[in-house]
């Protein structure tokens, strides 16, 4: 007599994962650098903005206005895309450093 085994159709309903809960978990203890935003560098041109996957660029009126440590992993896309040359206006600096937030 061979023994059945559950299905996907039998298991009990696990943990459900919503949309939008994000917000939730604060992430940013994963990070071992972080950006830091340099105001009087930036052209407001929101490459960091749409280019971060965290959305953790924060904007007001359509400018730039910081950077949301507790939800920013330290990816350095934002640096990355940033196109202000030779001194971008955003830069990773190692977290040891202490609160690198200007």
């Amino acid at each position: 007599m061979s023994e059945v085994k559950p299905g996907w159709k039998t298991l009990p309903e696990g943990d459900i994962v919503k949309g939008g809960t994000a917000a939730e978990f604060k992430t940013g203890d994963w990070r071992s650098e972080r950006p830091v935003w340099f105001p009087e560098r930036c052209i407001h041109c929101m490459f960091c903005w749409i280019s971060c996957p965290d959305s953790s660029i924060v904007v007001k009126d359509g400018k730039m206005t910081g950077i949301d440590y507790d939800h920013c992993k330290g990816c350095g896309i934002c640096v990355k895309e940033c196109p202000v040359k030779p001194n971008k206006a955003l830069e990773m600096k190692p977290e040891r450093e202490g609160s690198c937030q200007r």
